[in-house]
């Protein structure tokens, strides 16, 4: 036990104090806690490299899929489409649950990083237009991008929890989505309206003209291609798209369900359902759908895919190094001591798993290294739960991972220089809202673990 809390400490230490990248504090923390329990450098350093190679292959092939798509996505003009009819379709009174909307449908496929590039001009110009508030519009778009972010795969942190834990990728889909409605009402649109009269904030006219041709094309979107597309896809072709790596997932878990191992129908769901050929499916029709389908020419959705990968390499990494510590702290016994511990205080692994989260989320400022490193604390408990409470143990651990982004986090400094807050307003605002995510999301949980 004294083995894991100096590894977990000196990790902690290593992002905060000496601004190391985590997957460097990672790497070291896991050798350290070995080191500390005892066992053999070489054993080590297996032990690390195993956890490490079997999470990459899991879960590093899927991040790669999950970019491309969203990178399509944005290049396309298949985000902005998405984006304009929803909003040129509410009214003043709908247009926070609009924007809700619009920031969970951006933020299914994309990073949230990403989806924020995009919707901030949508958010400035809707706010002009509507002459209100650009938190009551703000709030709800960037509660509806976080959730996805932190309980919905194919994100990296609920993709690496689920490679951890072995949780069923489907059943995690669908209760995340569960899970995931009533915590953007309640954060977003709800929460919107309280928000706005505590910081009350004028939106720029900084997007205004780059807003009339494309969400996307604003000064912040660097990311995006050099040319606007031809034209841009239908409405219900980019929601399709959009949505099929979600039907795909959600049609092996129903398939499980109602037909018998043996039936034909079940076998072709399990297929295209399995994480890797739902995505990979996703972006060869996306490449024909949004690339082809916008006008970009064979040449262009390459070069699309191709800058989709070296924003996230270090993502990989980060998870990758996230599975060799959990699997570091498997093979030193650590995690079984601590399964031990929590089984004789009778501590629900939910809650557990929550606050393990919530503590290395304070701590370091990352979702992601909260993630994978709570998961992997929690591996010893998995013989103690079902199928279903394993799925609900990533999205408590995912919810976990969202408490309270303050200064140590990039996002709270990305929201707060977007929106133009003091870091006081920021606190009331975003801060606030992504605490009210992660505790909504761990009473749901607990609530549908009541339940079934």
């Amino acid at each position: 036990m004294t083995a894991a809390l100096v590894g977990i400490v000196a990790l902690v230490l290593l992002i905060t104090q000496f601004s190391l990248h985590p997957f460097l504090a990672l790497t070291i923390g896991s050798l350290l806690v070995a080191g500390i329990a005892g066992m053999p450098m070489g054993d080590a350093v297996e032990a690390y490299s195993d956890g490490f190679g079997s999470t990459a292959a899991e879960v590093g092939t899927l991040i790669a899929l999950g970019a491309m798509f969203g990178k399509l996505l944005a290049d396309s003009g298949g985000a902005d489409r998405l984006v304009d009819t929803i909003v040129s379709r509410s009214g003043p009174r709908t247009l926070p649950w609009a924007m809700a909307a619009v920031g969970a449908l951006i933020g299914l496929p994309m990073f949230f990083e990403i989806g924020l590039v995009i919707l901030m001009p949508v958010i400035f110009l809707v706010a002009r237009r509507a002459q209100t508030s650009l938190i009551a519009v703000g709030i709800p778009a960037l509660a509806g991008l976080s959730a996805m972010h932190g309980l919905v795969p194919p994100h990296p942190g609920p993709l690496a929890a689920i490679g951890i834990l072995e949780a069923d990728l489907g059943i995690t889909l669908l209760l995340g989505v569960v899970v995931a409605i009533p915590v953007v009402v309640l954060s977003g649109p709800l929460f919107a309206k309280l928000a706005a009269r505590w910081v009350d904030v004028t939106p720029p006219a900084l997007f205004d003209t780059a807003v009339t041709t494309g969400a996307g094309t604003g000064p912040a979107s660097g990311d995006a291609p050099a040319e606007e597309p031809a034209r841009r896809p239908g409405f219900a072709t980019t929601l399709l798209t959009v949505l099929l790596p979600v039907v795909l997932m959600m049609g092996k878990a129903v398939g499980d369900i109602a037909f018998p191992e043996d039936n034909p129908v079940r076998a072709v769901l399990d297929f295209a359902g399995t994480p890797l050929i739902a995505l990979l499916l996703s972006v060869l029709v996306a490449m024909f759908t949004l690339g082809a389908g916008s006008g970009m020419t064979r040449t262009e959705i390459t070069g699309s895919l191709e800058r989709s990968l070296p924003a996230i390499a270090g993502i990989v990494l980060i998870v990758a190094a996230g599975g060799g510590f959990k699997q570091t702290l498997v093979d030193t016994g650590i995690g079984a001591m601590i399964a031990g511990w929590a089984t004789g205080a009778g501590i629900s692994a939910l809650l557990l798993g929550w606050l393990v989260a919530v503590a290395i989320r304070l701590a370091t400022g990352s979702a992601t290294v909260a993630t994978v490193t709570a998961a992997g604390i929690l591996v010893p408990l998995l013989p103690t739960l079902d199928p279903l409470q394993t799925s609900l143990l990533v999205l408590a651990i995912g919810a976990g991972s969202l408490f309270f982004s303050h200064v140590n986090d990039a996002g709270f400094w990305l929201v707060k220089e977007y929106f133009g807050l003091t870091v006081g307003q920021n606190v009331k605002t975003w801060s606030i809202m992504e605490t009210l995510i992660s505790v909504s999301g761990l009473v749901i949980v607990l609530v549908i673990d009541l339940i079934l």
